[in-house]
């Protein structure tokens, strides 16, 4: 790499290289690993637990003081009081890698007082790292990323994951994925959403949107988009994602469409009318629907005055950084 580095960003780098060497290490014998079920449709190997393992070891080397939050042991290590805490998943594609299907990688996001300052998604596979630090930009090995330019969802690939755990809404996800398809040139679903956030900041896809994602998921790959160009947040186009298990990403313009989209799917809107809301949205179908839908889901749900005018469209809300 050519440029300088922040420090903190240059341990983050590290513990993903070494993470990805144990994971590629794994993938000539897969056949031998020790795997559990954490639930239906969800695995962790000792290869997870392993590399999480490495990662947390060169972090807190480096910064003993800071705190973790990881997929495998949550925030059992470090300092859980700190402002600066490390954002882990050590193999985001689990279930790809243990069919040796190489679409997986390794996500380290650093976030100071709630925000994310440094980030990296390293692909194992191919050696391709993904890394970013606020106001510098976000680059893949030593090419800057930019989103895409294309302002047409009808022109956009976009993609997408699929609900997988018991419990999981799969009619609303119905919902939506016929809403998206119907008005997109394409839907993607390769099954890593670390990776499928950093293809949006690379401008393969145009946007993104999932529903069920934990913070482990997000947390690097949403600081490559907002240093690529593009913008992130929840169905209601507000930057409050990182806990609400539910995120739409893009260009700005491709963002500005889902969003009117998805904004009817929201669990933001409120919890209690989940399925109301997506009763009413599964009648959009076409193009002009999208807030005819937000209609009958208001009105269904007795909200004074939702049948005398459709809500105000939102407008995308783009991501600010704070001021130094």
């Amino acid at each position: 790499m050519s440029q300088s580095l922040h420090p903190m960003l240059n341990v983050a780098i590290k513990a993903a290289r070494a993470a990805g060497a144990i994971i590629n290490r794994a993938a000539l014998d897969v056949d031998l690993l020790k795997i559990s079920v954490k639930g239906p449709n969800d695995f962790v190997s000792e290869v997870d637990r392993a590399a999480e393992a490495a990662i947390i070891e060169i972090l807190l080397q480096a910064y003993p003081e800071h705190g973790i939050l990881a997929e495998e042991s949550g925030n059992s290590h470090g300092n859980r009081s700190s402002q600066f805490q490390w954002i882990i998943d050590p193999l985001d594609g689990t279930t790809n890698f243990l069919h040796g299907l190489p679409i997986y990688a390794v996500s380290i996001g650093l976030a100071h007082r709630d925000v994310v300052q440094q980030a990296v998604v390293y692909d194992p596979a191919r050696n391709d790292l993904f890394f970013a630090s606020r106001g510098r930009g976000a680059f893949l090995n030593d090419r800057r990323l930019r989103v895409s330019k294309r302002t047409q969802l009808g022109d956009s690939l976009i993609g997408t994951g699929f609900p997988f755990r018991r419990g999981d809404n799969f009619e609303r996800y119905l919902q939506m994925m016929q809403s998206v398809m119907q008005r997109c040139a394409g839907v993607r679903r390769p099954g890593a959403a670390a990776l499928d956030l950093c293809y949006v900041a690379a401008g393969w896809y145009d946007g993104f949107f999932e529903t069920g994602l934990n913070p482990w998921d997000l947390a690097a790959g949403s600081l490559m988009i907002t240093e690529a160009g593009g913008l992130i947040g929840n169905f209601t186009g507000e930057p409050d994602f990182l806990h609400q298990r539910e995120v739409v990403a893009g260009n700005p313009k491709v963002y500005g469409q889902l969003v009117q989209i998805l904004a009817p799917f929201s669990r933001v809107i409120s919890d209690s009318d989940d399925a109301t809301a997506g009763a009413a949205a599964a009648q959009a179908t076409s193009p002009g629907d999208a807030a005819g839908a937000a209609l009958a889901a208001a009105s269904a749900a007795g909200q004074p005055g939702a049948a005398a005018a459709a809500p105000p469209a939102r407008k995308p809300v783009r991501i600010r950084k704070p001021v130094a």
